[in-house]
């Protein structure tokens, strides 16, 4: 399709959009004309063409180039010339076109005027976008002022001002402004800047270069900026920022994040209306290495009695400031050779007068020890309110405010709070107990309760932290006497207003004991590390509970067991426990235990939440011990491989002792039981009615459980109390004294002739000893059962005798024996009488 075939066509240009005009028809009294837009039909290969005039006068250059990194897919076609960029000069007047219908996708523009405000005339006023006609690229307007340092320039923004961004940072309309301050052949980056915004205008000594930077498809119109006046300020610049109402500005240093210019000056001012207040925070800044001098900043605060009030960049800002205020930015003679960077990033909070700002509340620490008192905003430090959030500051006077404020024990505080809504406002605390002497320490009972003087704020307490540190061989004791302890489990859970996180912690591993609260059946709990309790609250109920808090810990001789509890159930209660480290498991070679204690006229029943242990080991074996503290008691011992105990009565106050080996890879050692309590008579009956039954059917033996009948024979394998049983190659993780605890060895006597009379062969031959496991033997109610050693086996060792006799099959329900020391019958007798029983 051509022009030419509607009887008559002409190129008109205006803005560079191509109009191809023809004649529809022609009379003597009229013409028709009608016009197509070329970009319409692309097959007539003609392209919009631009027409830009630049006058001789103007100090205009206007540059038309590729985009960085574009491939040059789009040319400019002047006067059947191609070429890749344009150069249009002052005095030019250049008409062109481009290769493709989008050349906003391949070009840029730079149209950069050069101002002499120091031989000539200082255009005053508004600066103009010049020339038009120019082709929807995306632009960039430089204003190259020249101007004396004697006499720097001034820029004055029109409304909606101008908001600084850091470097990086995109403006929302993508329009934005960039301000060069130019001293000498030195160039430093005021800012950089966005549309909506505080800051009026700007002061520079020396000349500037200014740029703009539009999209191509920007309607703005106007610079938004005009050069004010010519005045000395003695300063690389002033930075006017007007803030009205509640609001929040940030602003940066020059050059930043790069050093601020060596041994200069910097000023902003901050215009606030006189029924406001604002505060100053430092978010970011850097010092530099000064060899004379000293970088800080000053405040110059209408009606202060010591202007100006100076500050080191490290020091709290002044808050709660009424009225506008200056503040300057000091720079200091730098090391030649290792400057470093002075660099400041800060924000500007404005806010009403807080109703309460003169009321104030007393926070006396003079007793504590050892103790620090956070106050904070909401969420902090995880998250750091943003700046455009209402802010709430806590003060320590009337000009000492900020976000977060931490109080030391030792002194008395007397605080106030500028924030519309307390319920932002958070307390944490730390405090640290420690024993280094034993003899010392062992008779004091401390109190974990959270202070009054903390609970009296009318802030909520998110978590006070206790870290008991005790040395090698000293252990620790929490006790709850009158409360005592539920632990939280999922049949279980805690519903109270706080609840208690205990960790124990060595530099080898952690253990996270669990989450307990008060109201339960847990009265003591013994653990062998240094250890972190973490009271959390959960709502406002807190503030009435807390005056009945209990908790208390003391330090104690070392223990056998990473952790032990004492468990003193309510007879009404079913009760749920389970092993440390839920749901991970426990670490490897540890062992927990639990005592029990069961009321005179009550039973309990024990019982386990699975049947198995569920875990592989790969280095040692897992045990779960169960044994009742009477005399002549029996002894239940289930290896990682058996079934567990199916519930059972317990008639007296019993242990439950888990020992950990090395799992295989994805297998964890996780175990839960419960216990419940009925009356001792009931219990009888119910056994004796149910004594026939059993005789007929019988019992399925899944773990290791023997009577203890007296025997004139000596013992064949003895539990030995007071040996070490880690294995070889773990000592690292026994820590504080186990590697000189002997507690977990058996000594194994090989005699080939104890019971050699019950094992004899037709032919009078000996057969080898069958090891026998002995439980610890201490006093009752003082130590928990400990576990077979990591090398205990069901199979019968090999005697000297060359004939050896078969040998047993290992299998899941294998017996063993346990001699608790009776010598009044063999051990064939033992076990026929055991049968009788069973």
């Amino acid at each position: 399709m051509s022009c030419k075939r509607w009887g008559g066509w002409e190129w008109i240009t205006t803005r560079c959009v191509n109009v191809c005009w023809y004649m529809l028809s022609v009379s003597p009294e009229y013409l028709i004309w009608s016009a197509v837009i070329v970009e319409a039909y692309p097959e007539i290969h003609l392209l919009p063409s631009c027409a830009v005039k630049v006058g001789a006068l103007d100090s205009i250059t206007v540059m038309i180039k590729l985009r960085p990194g574009v491939s040059p897919r789009c040319q400019i076609r002047v006067k059947n010339v191609i070429r890749s960029e344009l150069r249009i000069k002052p005095g030019d007047n250049v008409t062109f076109t481009f290769t493709c219908s989008t050349p906003e996708k391949y070009f840029i523009m730079e149209i950069q005027k050069n101002i002499d405000c120091v031989s000539g005339l200082c255009p005053f006023g508004d600066v103009h976008l010049y020339p038009p006609g120019l082709p929807r690229l995306n632009r960039t307007f430089i204003w190259d002022v020249k101007a004396s340092t004697k006499a720097g320039l001034e820029l004055k923004f029109s409304t909606p001002w101008l908001r600084q961004i850091e470097p990086g940072e995109t403006c929302p309309d993508f329009v934005s402004y960039n301000i060069n301050s130019c001293i000498d052949t030195a160039t430093v980056n005021i800012g950089t800047f966005c549309r909506n915004g505080s800051v009026s205008r700007v002061k520079l000594l020396g000349g500037v270069v200014m740029s703009l930077h539009l999209p191509w498809d920007s309607s703005l119109s106007t610079s938004g900026f005009s050069i004010a006046n010519r005045a000395s300020i003695k300063r690389l610049c002033i930075i006017e920022s007007i803030l009205k109402g509640e609001s929040s500005i940030t602003l940066m240093s020059p050059n930043y994040p790069l050093g601020f210019p060596e041994d200069e000056l910097m000023t902003w001012q901050f215009v606030v209306p006189s029924n406001m207040r604002a505060s100053v925070f430092f978010h970011n800044y850097s010092l530099s290495n000064c060899e004379r001098k000293e970088e800080r900043v000053e405040y110059y605060i209408p009606g202060s009695l010591s202007n100006p009030e100076v500050f080191k960049l490290s020091d709290s800002q002044p808050a709660n400031i009424a009225g506008s205020f200056n503040l300057s930015l000091q720079g200091c003679d730098q090391d030649a050779q290792n400057p470093g960077i002075l660099r400041l990033l800060f924000q500007v909070v404005v806010q009403h007068p807080q109703v309460d700002e003169n009321v104030t509340h007393l926070v006396d620490l003079s007793k504590e020890w050892n103790m620090t008192v956070t106050i904070h905003f909401e969420g902090w430090p995880s998250r750091i309110p943003l700046m455009s959030e209402p802010i709430c500051l806590i003060c320590k006077d009337p000009r000492t405010c900020d976000r977060v404020l931490t109080l030391v024990s030792g002194a008395i505080y007397k605080i106030s709070f500028l924030c519309k809504d307390l319920s932002h406002l958070r307390i944490t605390a730390e405090k640290s107990i420690s024993c280094v002497d034993l003899r010392w320490c062992q008779r004091k009972i401390y109190s974990l309760s959270v202070p009054k003087t903390i609970t009296q704020l009318p802030i909520r307490l998110h978590k006070f932290i206790w870290k008991l540190l005790a040395p090698d061989l000293i252990n620790i004791e929490i006790t709850s006497p009158s409360l005592k302890l539920q632990q939280h489990v999922p049949e279980q859970r805690c519903n109270t207003s706080y609840s208690y996180s205990i960790v124990s912690a060595t530099p080898e591993t952690e253990l996270n004991v669990g989450v307990f609260c008060p109201g339960g059946s847990i009265e003591k709990i013994q653990l062998r590390n240094n250890i972190t309790i973490s009271l959390k609250t959960f709502g406002k109920g807190f503030l009435s509970e807390s005056n009945h808090q209990d908790l208390k810990m003391s330090f104690v001789p070392h223990i056998k067991d990473e952790c032990t509890f004492t468990v003193s159930p309510d007879p009404k209660a079913k009760v749920y426990l389970q092993t440390p480290n839920w749901p991970y498991g426990l670490p490897p070679y540890v062992s927990i235990s639990w005592y029990v204690i069961v009321p005179s006229k009550q039973v309990a029943r024990l019982g386990f939440s699975k049947n198995r242990m569920g875990i592989v080991c790969e280095t040692g074996r897992a045990y779960v011990n169960i044994k009742e503290e009477t005399l002549g008691a029996e002894e239940t011992v289930c290896r990682e491989d058996e079934q567990l105990p199916e519930p059972r009565n317990m008639y007296h106050d019993f242990w439950v002792n888990v020992s950990n080996c090395k799992p295989v890879d994805k297998t964890q050692l996780t175990l839960q039981f419960w216990v419940t309590f009925a009356d001792k008579q009931i219990v009888i009956l119910a056994v004796v009615a149910g004594a026939g039954v059993l005789a007929v059917i019988g019992l399925t033996v899944f773990c290791v459980k023997k009577k203890k009948k007296k025997s004139q024979n000596p013992m064949v394998g003895v539990y030995n109390a007071n040996v070490n049983t880690q294995v070889p190659g773990r000592q690292g993780l026994f820590t504080k004294g186990r590697k000189n605890n002997e507690s977990h060895v058996y000594a194994v006597i090989d005699d080939a002739m104890v019971y050699g009379h019950l094992l004899k062969e037709s032919n009078g031959s000996v057969a080898p000893e069958v090891d026998v496991y002995r439980p610890f033997d201490g006093p009752i109610g003082s130590l928990p059962p400990s576990p077979p050693p990591f090398s205990f086996r069901k199979d019968i060792k090999c005697s000297s005798n060359t004939e050896e006799p078969p040998p047993l099959t290992d299998m899941d329900h294998d017996t063993y024996t346990f001699n608790n020391g009776d010598t009044s019958m063999s051990l064939l007798e033992n076990k026929e009488q055991d049968d009788l029983v069973e």
